[in-house]
């Protein structure tokens, strides 16, 4: 299973970003996905996360803001970010677990400037 991960960068307090995974080596349509972030100095923690079913859930801190989704014919999820704020500045990894196996991207990087 490869994960690849894109779409970040530098953005101005306000701004938006969207990163896109696209994933290979399985059947993406029955795969749940995740995003992560990783803030430095800071643990990594689950942003948001939608089920094969299309069912979605988010961190408080970015409800209304994110929007996770998936386009299972390109076996890909993204995650639309709107209204950045610079305490969004973190690596991004997209994720998913696969008999029981965590599979990660090498992550993207996202930068807030307020």
């Amino acid at each position: 299973v490869q994960l690849q991960a894109s779409g970040g960068g530098l953005v101005q307090a306000g701004g938006s970003l969207r990163l896109s995974c696209a994933a290979s080596g399985t059947i993406f349509s029955i795969n749940d996905m995740d995003w992560y972030r990783q803030a430095p100095g800071k643990p990594r923690e689950l942003v948001a996360a939608i089920t094969s079913g299309g069912n979605t859930a988010y961190t408080d801190s970015v409800k209304g803001r994110f929007t996770i989704s998936r386009d299972n014919a390109k076996s890909t999820v993204y995650l639309q970010m709107n209204n950045l704020k610079p305490e969004d500045t973190a690596v991004y990894y997209c994720h998913l677990v696969l008999r029981g196996e965590d599979y990660w991207g090498k992550g993207t990087l996202v930068t807030v400037s307020s």
